[in-house]
């Protein structure tokens, strides 16, 4: 009997991939059955934009209450800036070893040598859906669609309405109200805001398909990253409340993501499938607008190497299996993958194993008091001039994590400017202990050395030349939404 060669291909990878039947998981796991997987990723929402971490201004009661049900990882780490968060979140490694250097000039592009997380759980029999950002690359070839993920809804560029030079650009015209939206390949018109009109695809999918198997659903909001366009009862929430009119629209948009998650936790709820669902929480980068509000109490924001632009929000919720608590451990966005992969039961193959960098969260998410080793991180901006060497800006904006120091240079270029923190009692960052600490300092320079060498092979998007115009728009002309493309 012949196959089809696709067929084929499927068929090698589930196997190469340790593919299990639907509920079952290895031999061996922390965990006794697969669940649905939302991953929520909101756009330049910082750690204080939330009134369970002491935002004294903002509201968020949906978010708090997920908070108390969850595992809450209270010192977990991303990137200072959006794509490189998400290509080592999807990855499981560092986005300099993606190629991600920037948010734009295709160098905002996922190597095509990268497995995704989406297409390992596609693999092993999950359905997979993007809603929203993406933001690793607008041409064809770098698509979701052709990464893992099966029914995709998406704007282009780095937001709605985004437009720069070269291939990151969304649809012409867009804004966050009535958005034109990228649906499996052709444009549909859409009507509402921006974030509940995410949402209510999501959750639309999600109630169609989770009867068949479980589900991994990426809900990666644009919001609420400027232009801070806000629905204008949701500004209003807020009217009076604080001096800064941006804030002000910030935070407005934070309670309408907020309204939106209550919205989906209700439906778990009547849909009957609470317990079969992990719901993780995060944000993408350090605070931004909202940082004018309350900034955590911590140092920096996003674009900085400081901890205030780096610490994220990471709440992981799934009721019956995880227990609610806090996890003190140093972690990071390179650990979702190998640790979703764990719980979905996967095996990775050799050549997965090399890829990812991260730690699987496993036996923390299991117990709050499990060990967990010391580790180093590494941050670094990128964001260099176009055409430009790295090492022109080498010491701008890094640094060098363990869970007791930061090691961080700020204002260097081609020679490092180093500060030292100690963490554990200063994690505001306000004293510079490098003259007490110098051999700490010079283990930490020698391992960011040493890294940084390593990675240089791999920024394959340096030189890369982005078409005359963008993808977005030039698929937009050929076949513009009409009023039978509403979803």
């Amino acid at each position: 009997m012949l196959f089809p060669h696709n067929w084929i291909v499927a068929a090698i990878s589930l196997l190469t991939l340790g593919w299990h039947p639907l509920g079952a998981v290895e031999p061996g796991s922390l965990w006794n059955k697969r669940p649905n997987i939302i991953f929520i990723i909101t756009d330049d929402q910082g750690y204080g934009d939330a009134s369970c971490h002491g935002n004294p201004v903002l509201k968020t009661p949906w978010l708090d209450r997920l908070h108390s049900e969850s595992a809450r990882f209270t010192d977990f780490h991303v990137s200072p800036t959006c794509s490189p968060t998400r290509s080592a979140l999807i990855t499981g490694r560092h986005e300099f070893r993606n190629g991600v250097t920037h948010t734009i000039l295709e160098r905002e592009r996922l190597t095509l040598r990268a497995t995704t997380l989406a297409q390992i759980l596609a693999r092993s029999g999950y359905r997979t859906g993007i809603f929203g950002k993406w933001h690793l690359g607008d041409e064809a070839r770098y698509q979701p669609n052709r990464r893992g993920f099966q029914e995709v809804f998406i704007h282009g560029g780095g937001g709605i309405g985004q437009t720069f030079p070269g291939s990151c650009g969304d649809a012409p015209g867009n804004t966050y109200f009535d958005p034109a939206i990228l649906h499996n390949g052709r444009f549909a018109r859409t009507r509402g805001y921006c974030t509940d009109v995410f949402f209510n695809q999501a959750m639309s999918w999600m109630k169609a398909q989770h009867q068949e198997g479980p589900v991994f659903a990426w809900i990666a909001c644009n919001a609420p990253h400027v232009p801070l366009q806000v629905r204008p009862e949701d500004e209003a929430r807020y009217s009076g409340k604080h001096s800064n009119t941006n804030a002000v629209k910030f935070m407005g948009m934070v309670a309408n993501i907020d309204d939106n998650l209550g919205r989906l936790l209700r439906s778990l709820n009547e849909w009957g499938i609470e317990q079969e669902t992990l719901v993780i929480y995060m944000t993408d980068n350090g605070a931004d607008a909202g940082s004018f509000v309350w900034d955590g109490g911590m140092r920096g924001k996003k674009g900085t190497a400081f901890l205030g632009g780096t610490r994220a929000i990471s709440f992981w919720r799934w009721p019956g299996s995880i227990q609610p608590g806090d996890r003190k451990g140093l972690t990071a966005h390179i650990d979702v993958f190998p640790t979703l992969a764990s719980i979905a039961g996967v095996s990775l193959d050799p050549r997965l194993r090399k890829q990812v960098e991260g730690r699987d969260l496993g036996p923390l998410l299991v117990s709050p008091q499990a060990p967990w080793a010391d580790r180093v991180l590494f941050t670094h901006l990128g964001r260099w001039e176009k055409g430009a060497s790295p090492d022109t800006t080498k010491y701008r904006q890094c640094a060098v994590r363990t869970s007791r120091w930061q090691l961080v240079s700020a204002q260097g270029a081609r020679e490092p400017r180093w500060m030292l923190f100690d963490v554990s009692t200063d994690y505001s960052q306000q004293t510079d202990v490098l003259q007490q600490h110098p051999q700490v300092a010079a283990e930490l320079s020698g391992r960011f050395e040493h890294w940084w060498e390593g990675v240089q092979p791999l920024l394959v998007n340096e030189r890369a030349r982005g078409p005359a115009e963008n993808p977005f728009k030039v698929l937009y002309r050929k076949q513009p939404p009409s009023a039978s493309d509403t979803p």
